[in-house]
């Protein structure tokens, strides 16, 4: 019996997170799945040395600062939570009972609305809206914070095979919301999933890129950000400043001025759409990088390589799937295809597509695509050419 007693007290262990600014404790960086590894990549890049890549994402060790730092600077990661706890929880009763231990008090306000979400999977507490009102009520007996299905500040707990691991979302609104890009086009790509293609592609702020279907100029914006030095959470509020953690002297420290240092290259966009021309100029204004961005309204045919000394093209076409019909989209990967053999001499091309064949009527020399990744729904695939002839 005393060895079961022992067990069961190891396995409802809980480990808090406090006020200062030394404390250690597992910050997690959420990814699209199937780019963990480069994910991985940028947050060691960015200083964050002991990065693991694991299934969803990339776990640092850090403190708050961390917190705030990984949430400014990591381009490519959706939302950064921060482990609170993990217990074993059997039934309703025991989640109740070990919920009330975690130290509320020194993470949430008092004065700040919150909210949980819970999911459940090979767990004998099987029904996730009964652990969420548990949670809920723990939290409000215990703290008296305000509940509310629309706060900021948000709690999520996964229940798997009987483990509680409950973290706070320290993001707030998805990190891809960069609060620069208010025009959007069809299908847009986020802009943590191009950050994280560019840098599969090897982009690194120092060649001029070309993106000849922008759309909302996404590829191109993130392009001339990571050239100029900006951070990418520079605009934009997180959820972290509504905790009770949250210093706002040296948050703005951290934050600095957001002026962007000036490239030696240009970045180009361009697109048969002159609605598309229009937002992408007006996102790479409010992103502060009008300057050593251009673009231009015109169609495939049309497109010819800039001055500059070879760099990357990317390109997001249409896949067929919700935007154009396959049949006649193979003809437009020919002709983007034909194009950039016979112009882009030196140049690497990434095309992102859902559709293998569709990569393969570029006629393009692909090397084997990357890992399936998803992308509003579908599954879509990054394909690279070396240097082009």
């Amino acid at each position: 019996m005393r060895g079961k007693k022992n067990v069961d007290r190891y396995s409802s262990c809980l480990y808090a997170i406090g006020m200062s600014a030394e404390e250690d404790f597992e910050i997690f960086l959420v990814s699209a799945p199937g780019l963990e590894s480069v994910l991985c990549e940028e947050a060691r890049a960015n200083g964050f040395a002991e990065a693991t890549p694991v299934k969803g994402g990339v776990t640092i060790r850090g403190g708050w600062p961390e917190v705030w730092r990984a949430n400014l600077e990591i381009r490519g990661a959706s939302r950064i939570l921060v482990r609170i706890g993990s217990f074993r929880a059997l039934h309703l009763a025991q989640l109740d009972k070990r919920a009330r231990r975690l130290p509320w008090g020194e993470l949430l306000r008092r004065d700040v609305p919150f909210r949980v979400e819970v999911s459940c999977k090979r767990s004998r507490i099987y029904h996730s809206g009964a652990a969420k009102q548990r949670i809920e009520r723990a939290i409000q007996e215990e703290l008296g914070a305000p509940l509310s299905p629309d706060a900021e500040v948000c709690i999520k707990a996964r229940i798997e095979d009987d483990l509680c691991t409950i973290n706070v979302d320290t993001s707030g609104a998805p990190l891809h919301k960069r609060g620069h890009k208010e025009a959007v086009s069809k299908a847009p790509m986020r802009e943590t999933l191009a950050s994280l293609f560019l840098r599969q592609c090897g982009f690194d702020g120092t060649e001029p890129v070309v993106d000849p279907m922008c759309g909302s100029g996404t590829f191109v914006i993130e392009a001339a950000e990571i050239a100029g030095g900006l951070k990418p959470g520079r605009s934009r509020h997180f959820a972290f400043e509504q905790l009770a953690t949250f210093d706002a002297a040296a948050w703005q420290r951290l934050r600095g001025t957001g002026v962007a240092a000036k490239p030696a290259v240009k970045f180009y966009g361009s697109d048969r759409d002159a609605g598309a021309i229009a937002m992408s100029r007006a996102n790479a204004e409010r992103a502060g990088v009008a300057e050593f961005t251009e673009f231009r309204q015109h169609a495939i045919s049309e497109l010819i390589a800039p001055s500059d000394a070879p760099g990357l093209v990317i390109v997001n076409p249409p896949y067929g799937d919700r935007i154009g019909d396959k049949k006649r989209l193979r003809s437009l990967y020919h002709a983007l295809g034909q194009t950039l053999m016979s112009r882009f001499s030196g140049w690497r091309v990434g095309l992102v597509t859902s559709e293998s064949s569709l990569a393969r009527a570029t006629g393009l020399p692909f090397k084997p695509p990357s890992a399936p990744v998803s992308h509003g729904g579908l599954s879509v695939m990054l394909f690279q050419t070396g240097p082009l002839a």
